[in-house]
C-alpha cells in the first residue's frame, strides 16, 4: 500500500468517526426533548428517583462541582417530595473508592431521612446503572438525577430498556472546568449504541432489591 492511499483511508475513517459522533450525540440529544427539567416545581412526581454517582473529588484532591450539584439536586427533590426513595448509583469497585456511600453521607448531613435512600454499589457505568434499576431494583418508571449532558445519554439508555424516565438537570459547572468530561461524554454516547449492538450486560446483576411502596 502506498503512503498516498494509506492517507486517503485514514481520512476516509476520520471523517467516518465523526460523522458518526455526529449521528449518535444528535439521537440522543433530540430523544431527550420534553423530558428534561431544570426546576423542582415544574418537575412531576415519581416514587423513586436515580442519582449516578460521581467521585466527590477531582484527580487533584480538589472539590469536585459536578458531585456537590449532583448532591443540591437530590436534595431539593427530596425535601419537596418529587420523588419519595432515592437510589443512588455508583462505582464501588474498590475498598477505598466508594461513590454511592459518599453521597449517601452527605444527603443525610443534610437532613434527608435514610430510609428513603436505597445503595446501589455496583453502577459502575450509566448503562450498568440504568439496567440494575430496571433488573434489580424493579423499576420501570424514574426521575434521573445528574447534569444535563448526562441525563441526555441516560434517557435514552432508559428509553432502550422501557423505562418511562424524565430527568431533573444539576447545575452544571463551567465549560473550563469541565471540558476533559464534555469531550468524554461524546464519546460515551457513542458506546450506548455499541452496548446495545453487542448485547451487553452490567458487570454484575444480583439478587433483587425491593423498595417500599
Amino acid at each position: 500500500m502506498t503512503w498516498k492511499r494509506f492517507f486517503k483511508i485514514a481520512v476516509a475513517l476520520i471523517i467516518i468517526c465523526f460523522v458518526s459522533l455526529f449521528i449518535c450525540n444528535k439521537i440522543i440529544a433530540d430523544n431527550a426533548k420534553g423530558k428534561l427539567y431544570s426546576a423542582s416545581t415544574e418537575i412531576p412526581y415519581n416514587r423513586v428517583g436515580i442519582l449516578l454517582g460521581t467521585s466527590k473529588t477531582t484527580i487533584n484532591g480538589y472539590g469536585n462541582a459536578f458531585y456537590n450539584n449532583r448532591i443540591n439536586a437530590a436534595i431539593e427533590l427530596l425535601k419537596n417530595n418529587k420523588i419519595k426513595y432515592l437510589v443512588i448509583s455508583g462505582d464501588n469497585g474498590r475498598t477505598e473508592y466508594d461513590e454511592p456511600t459518599a453521597m449517601r453521607t452527605d444527603l443525610i448531613n443534610a437532613g434527608i431521612d435514610s430510609n428513603r435512600l436505597f445503595l446501589d454499589y455496583a453502577g459502575f457505568r450509566t448503562f450498568d446503572s440504568m439496567k440494575r434499576l430496571k433488573e434489580v431494583f424493579g423499576q420501570d418508571a424514574v426521575t434521573i438525577i445528574s447534569q444535563q449532558f448526562h441525563n441526555e445519554r441516560a434517557l435514552y439508555i432508559a428509553k432502550r430498556l422501557n423505562i418511562s424516565a424524565i430527568a431533573f438537570n444539576a447545575k452544571d459547572v463551567s465549560s473550563s472546568v469541565g471540558f476533559r468530561t464534555i469531550v468524554r461524554e461524546k464519546f460515551a454516547r457513542a458506546k450506548v449504541f455499541l452496548d446495545f449492538w453487542f448485547g451487553k450486560e452490567p458487570k454484575f446483576l444480583g439478587p433483587k432489591v425491593i423498595l417500599p411502596e
